[in-house]
This record gives structure tokens, C-alpha cells and sequence, in this order.
């Protein structure tokens, strides 16, 4: 089991202006990193997985939508939009090294039919999310959805609803994550949560309620290591947490302060992830 990072911490598209910071990441004892795919660089990829390369570092993705590319839209033509985003980020992924990418691309962030999800809208999702899987298997890459709360989406809030449009794309490239900051928010219990996504899950993000420091928080880590363990989960931790060093990404999902410093969050994040899968093991 690896433990990674998510670059948000420090912005949404990560340069070589970075690599002292991921250096100093490596040196914490991080297995990885995380990185948003909305750059269209290819070359800014190329430079970084060189780097990550040569520093003995792992990489995975993550990627959101907007409503110009969404899965769920009733328009043939936004629905190829976004397929091609979605192949986009592979692409990118793929140069850099990586071999996951997660995020709520089953629809589009933050964008509301004020209905709840119809069965229509999750079918074309797994229509959208099916050829993408198709695309990504090519690349050895996974693709991951990810369930978020409702104040963010509303065709994945919980991890039956997550389990659910997985198993309508029925593909081997297609599968789950979880996430505790939107359980604590959507789901009656994170073990039963922990449970319904465990056939399809190969990513966990480890986030605190708040956002901040893993530990620091109302999650019931106890009840979340516990179950991921009881069901024979062996893939990556990513913790995710957020600052407001990227203006843009934090105003776009409401983060309005910091909510620990953030080389607290990187070094006792990383021991607290670290005890708790060693306490589980």
C-alpha cells in the first residue's frame, strides 16, 4: 500500500516551478503525487513525469468536468465533448506515467438540473465513461469516478449511487473510489459505504472533514482504516486536502481559508495515513 499526495495543496496545474516542492515531498516519504489534468501542455507533462522519473517518485491523476463537457447532458454533442476531454486527460496521464485518474467526471461540477438523477442521465454516463474505458485500458490506465457531496453534484452523492453507474459501464477499466470528507457528509455509516464500493474500489482519497490535516478532524478514521482493511484493500492513499494558494481552484469549491499550514498537513498527514494503515495491516 503506497501513500500519496495531492498537489492541490499547492496549485491546479503543477510545473517544473514545483519540483523543489515535490522534492521535498519524496523526502517526507511520500510514494506519489497527484495532479490535475486540465493543463493542454503536452510537453509541461513530458517535463514533469521526466522528473518524477528521475527522482523515484510515482504519479496519478485526477480530472473534473464543466458544463461545456458533461457526461449526463441531453445534447449528443456535449457528450462528445466530453469524451474528447476525458481522452485528453489519458493522454497527459499517460505521458507523465501515470496509471489512475480520479474525479467526478461522471457529469459536470457544480451544474444542476434542480430534479434528482434519472436513470436516463446515468445511462449516458456509462455510455460516455464505457468508450473512455475502452480508450484508457489502451493506455493501461484506470479510470475512477468519484462520488462527491451534494452541494457539488448530484448524480454520485453516495457510494451506492457511485456503485451503481459502475457497474452500468460494466468495464474492467471503469471503477471506484472513496473519499471520507463526502461520506462524512452523505453516507449513514463509512463502514456500510466502505462496503457497497469495495467489489469496484481501487483508489482512496484521505481527506478530513474540513479539508484540512487527516486526523485533525470529526472523520472516524478508526471506522474508515478499519473497513478498508476488513475488505482487502491494497491500493493507493491519496491524502487530499486544500489551501488557498491557487485562487481560482479554491474559489471554484468554496475553500475561503486555510485550514492548517500546509507543511502540517504534508508531515503529519503523511505519519498519521502511515500509523493508521500500519495499525490495520
Amino acid at each position: 500500500m503506497k501513500i500519496g499526495l495531492n498537489m492541490h495543496l499547492w496549485a491546479t496545474n503543477v510545473t517544473s516551478e514545483h519540483f523543489a516542492d515535490i522534492e521535498m515531498i519524496k523526502e517526507v516519504g511520500y510514494d506519489g503525487i497527484e495532479i490535475f489534468l486540465a493543463d493542454t501542455d503536452t510537453d509541461n507533462y513530458r517535463e514533469v513525469g521526466k522528473f518524477l522519473k528521475s527522482i523515484d517518485l510515482e504519479v496519478n491523476g485526477c480530472l473534473g468536468l464543466g458544463v461545456e463537457a458533461d457526461p449526463i447532458s441531453a445534447d449528443a454533442a456535449v457528450r462528445r465533448n466530453a469524451v474528447d476531454v476525458i481522452k485528453e486527460a489519458i493522454d497527459h496521464m499517460h505521458v507523465t506515467g501515470g496509471k489512475n485518474i480520479c474525479g467526478p467526471f461522471h457529469s459536470a461540477f457544480s451544474n444542476f438540473s434542480r430534479n434528482s438523477p434519472n436513470e436516463d442521465e446515468y445511462k449516458r454516463s456509462a455510455e460516455v465513461l464505457r468508450e473512455c474505458g475502452e480508450y484508457a485500458a489502451q493506455a493501461g490506465i484506470t479510470l475512477t469516478p468519484e462520488a462527491l457531496n451534494r452541494f457539488e453534484c448530484y448524480l454520485c452523492n453516495t457510494m451506492e449511487q457511485l456503485k451503481h453507474l459502475v457497474d452500468l459501464v460494466d468495464h474492467s477499466h471503469v471503477r471506484g473510489m472513496f473519499d471520507p470528507h463526502h461520506a462524512n457528509i452523505e453516507e449513514k455509516s463509512f463502514a456500510e459505504a466502505i462496503r457497497t464500493i469495495a467489489p469496484v474500489m481501487t483508489h482512496v482519497h484521505i481527506s478530513e472533514n474540513d479539508r484540512g490535516t487527516p486526523g485533525s478532524g470529526t472523520v472516524a478514521w478508526d471506522e474508515v482504516f478499519g473497513t478498508i482493511a476488513e475488505v482487502g484493500y491494497d491500493g493507493w492513499y491519496y491524502i487530499e486536502a486544500f489551501s488557498r494558494d491557487d485562487l481560482g481552484f479554491a474559489n471554484a469549491i468554496n475553500v475561503w481559508r486555510d485550514f492548517n499550514p500546509r507543511m502540517d498537513i504534508v508531515r503529519d498527514g503523511y505519519a498519521f495515513t502511515k500509523r493508521m494503515i500500519e495499525k490495520y495491516s
